[in-house]
């Protein structure tokens, strides 16, 4: 197992603890020197925030743990191409390379809908993509097969119900 690998598993686990969680299923963390700086999952639906991506989560992480915001020695190995919010924190901690798993055709900002890192900002990012790609992909297919089958179901439940309660109106008329 390569170092790449190593890293994006340890996302992969906080992607998984996500979707057990009822949450998209991102994880993320921060690599300095070797080591395990920060971790994140996305928990927008629990802490109903907009702000609670796994990137953010990571990265502050990461920020108190070392001690400052410039992260310029960190590495991040996130499960989903970065969002613009995400890919500008990752910008602005100066993290000196994104690895990432899945590409985010809806939202992703470092490749599929636009590469905020080749933008003039005062920092550029380098760049991995598709690390255990496949893995990363299939926790987020599973995960929303699973919320469409779901509401499938509770779609089906509440027509059961509705007739259910139409024929005892009529059965006691």
């Amino acid at each position: 197992m390569t170092e790449q690998e190593k890293y994006m598993k340890a996302a992969l686990r906080l992607a998984h603890k996500a979707a057990e969680e009822g949450e998209v299923p991102v994880g993320a963390v921060v690599v300095c020197d070797g080591k395990i700086v920060g971790r994140g999952r996305n928990r927008r639906e629990t802490k109903k925030n907009a702000l609670h991506h796994a990137e953010i989560e990571a990265i502050n992480k990461a920020c108190k743990k070392l001690g400052g915001w410039r992260l310029h020695r960190c590495d991040l190995y996130v499960t989903l191409e970065p969002c613009p919010m995400c890919a500008g924190a990752i910008i602005n901690a100066r993290i000196k390379t994104v690895y990432y798993g899945a590409t985010d055709p809806k939202a992703g900002s470092c490749g599929s809908l636009i590469n905020l890192f080749e933008l003039p900002y005062n920092h550029q990012p380098a760049m991995v993509s598709g690390v255990l790609g496949e893995q990363c992909a299939e926790v987020l297919k599973s995960f929303f097969r699973t919320l469409r089958e779901k509401r499938k179901m509770l779609r089906m439940q509440q027509k059961s119900d509705a007739v259910e309660a139409f024929d005892h109106r009529i059965q006691e008329k």
